[in-house]
């Protein structure tokens, strides 16, 4: 098993330019290669990502577009693997998008990095650096203070450095054994997760966990740093000849003033600080159920489907939900909790947690209901937290019913209860069962 420790770095002056041209170097071999295949694949022909890597080392020192202003190759002051290594990740986006598009899926093709927009990383690998205590040792620039001290103890398979706002980090993958991946369980209990915007998760025991809602928190504060930089772009423009708020014609690069620097450098620290307290909480939470859990039922959210509404669609960026079910996929595996993911289409607030009947005139205003068939009052998330309970055991797990009321019925499927059927590839085999079919998937994580 592979577990990966994020570690802020500590570098010199010289070091973070250092990483700030190794971060460059990968963002411009990506765009070569995928304007080279998009060339080849134009022509007719199949494009390969290790032919592109061969092609590219034919000519990365010779070449006019990778030389110097003196005529010398600038790659020489990069590490090789940082121009070595994106060539293997072209490869596997495109696997990843003709996969998709084979499924049927929405896919979305390779694109090219814009500087400034995206993540800025580059890999190291494995035998190219050393781990010791509170530094790391990396080619070209030497020992490179650390935070904190590698926590796994196995096999390093590599190394990842990558930067959030003005701060450094690396991502050290080690094969760990298994006895320091999978964790015990501190309680054994059966939960259902209801998901929402009120409270960030609502479960079956009718606790309710609020959200951190940090962007909420700093969104006046987001909204007077931008001004100030919308300012300084505005004052560029009519320095450069152009009206305030007109649109710059392709290429045009507007110079970059001091002050434009560091007020976006302020912003950017603004956006990871609530990056960060969103990622402790969501962490918090998932490794909560998990170790307090033998079985945890989820919903299957359409995340992006969520966003398309204009009126939810902060807030709910604001929770996010979708490192959630991300979190809860792998952690389930280190603590050996069954995961049940329910189908987007199961209709948990709707139905009625005593008896069964739908709600059918349910809106998403209404956050208390009252059954006409038992007369049970219910609570919209409570309700939905326990209809998602009910699936994790063998003895209440429904299937949808294509007839009455829509809810589910009283048929027991026993027979299926436990097996591994996935909602998502990445959870075992593809399914073949026809279980698909039902309201409810299994991933038996263990």
């Amino acid at each position: 098993m592979q577990l990966s420790h994020k570690i802020a770095f500590c570098p010199t002056p010289e070091q973070a330019d250092y990483f700030k041209r190794a971060c460059g170097t990968a963002r411009r071999v990506w765009n070569w290669a995928l304007a080279e295949w998009n060339r080849q694949y134009a022509a007719g022909q199949q494009p390969n990502a290790m032919a592109l890597k061969k092609q590219f080392n034919a000519i990365k020192y010779s070449d006019a577009q990778w030389l110097d202003e003196g005529g010398q190759p600038w790659l020489r002051d990069i590490h090789r693997d940082a121009h070595a290594q994106p060539f293997a990740h072209l490869a596997k986006a495109w696997n990843r998008f003709f996969a998709q598009v084979k499924a049927g899926q929405s896919a979305h093709a390779p694109q090219f990095k814009k500087e400034g927009r995206g993540r800025d990383s580059f890999y190291v690998a494995n035998d190219k650096f050393s781990v010791d205590g509170l530094s790391i040792r990396l080619p070209k620039i030497g020992q490179v203070a650390m935070t904190e001290v590698l926590r796994f103890e196995g096999k390093i398979c590599g190394a990842t450095v990558s930067r959030s706002a003005d701060t450094w980090f690396v991502a050290i993958q080690v094969e760990v054994p298994d006895t320091q991946f999978y964790r015990a369980r501190t309680a054994h209990g059966i939960t259902g997760v209801d998901l929402g915007i009120k409270a960030v998760a609502t479960l079956s025991s009718g606790e309710s966990i609020q959200g951190p809602k940090p962007l909420k928190a700093a969104l006046r504060r987001l909204k007077i740093r931008a001004r100030r930089i919308s300012r300084k772009i505005e004052s560029a423009k009519v320095q450069a000849g152009f009206a305030p708020n007109a649109k710059l014609p392709k290429g045009t690069r507007l110079p970059i003033s001091n002050n434009r620097s560091k007020s976006a450098a302020t912003l950017a620290r603004h956006h990871a600080r609530i990056a960060h307290i969103r990622a402790d909480f969501m962490h918090k939470l998932t490794t909560r159920l998990c170790r307090e859990n033998q079985a945890v039922v989820i919903e299957d959210l359409n995340v992006q489907g969520m966003l398309a509404n204009d009126k939810l669609a902060r807030a709910i960026s604001d929770m996010g939900f979708g490192m959630f079910g991300t979190q809860m996929q792998y952690k389930a595996k280190r603590f050996a909790t069954r995961l049940v993911i329910a189908d987007r289409w199961y209709p948990s607030s709707r139905l009625c947690s005593v008896c069964d009947w739908k709600n059918e005139a349910l809106t998403l205003k209404d956050r208390q209901w009252t059954c006409p068939h038992c007369g049970s009052h219910h609570d919209r998330d409570h309700n939905a937290a326990l209809n998602l309970q009910r699936l994790a055991t063998e003895t209440a797990l429904p299937v949808a019913s294509p007839t009455g009321n829509g809810g589910a019925t009283t048929e027991t499927v026993s027979a299926i209860a436990g097996k591994v059927t996935p909602v998502r590839y990445e959870c075992g085999q593809q399914d073949t069962s026809g279980q698909e079919k039902n309201r409810v998937h299994i991933c038996t994580l263990s």
